[in-house]
């Protein structure tokens, strides 16, 4: 079991957060991300700019039991169907159950923005945010990892 990061968009606390629990319940972290980034990590593992080059990296490492986090509603939806727990940066743990509803708000929102409409951007990073996050997280460690 390994708690995998997605590592490109990724706010610095919500990788803390990681490497502490992390720590704590005796999971490594492995972060991925473009050479964009500058990622201090003992397991990082640093792709390429390209469109989903990240994406498809953390895909290919997950293995069942796995924990990602990422922002990403199409990779979530690829690693719960590898039998992986998946939550964002903002503490939301994502499930096979809605992620039906998700993708086709994604794809409703892409169509707007090709025809030229604007869509608002994540809300600005709250306490309250790494709150729910360590909470999540947690609970998902404690369940996956008793």
């Amino acid at each position: 079991m390994k708690i995998l990061v997605d590592a490109d968009a990724c706010p610095k606390q919500v990788l803390q957060i990681c490497f502490i629990l992390g720590q704590r319940f005796q999971v490594p972290v492995w972060t991925v991300a473009s050479f964009n980034h500058n990622i201090q990590s003992d397991c990082h593992i640093t792709v390429g700019n390209a469109s989903e080059e990240a994406d498809v990296k953390v895909m290919n490492l997950t293995e069942p039991n796995d924990i990602v986090v990422t922002q990403d509603w199409g990779l979530a939806a690829m690693v719960l169907g590898k039998r992986a727990a998946c939550l964002s940066p903002i503490g939301r743990e994502f499930r096979l159950e809605s992620m039906d509803f998700l993708l086709e708000e994604r794809e409703a929102k892409a169509k707007f923005r090709r025809g030229g409409g604007r869509t608002k951007g994540p809300k600005k990073r709250t306490a309250e945010d790494d709150n729910r996050f360590t909470a999540t997280l947690e609970q998902i460690l404690s369940r996956v990892n008793p």
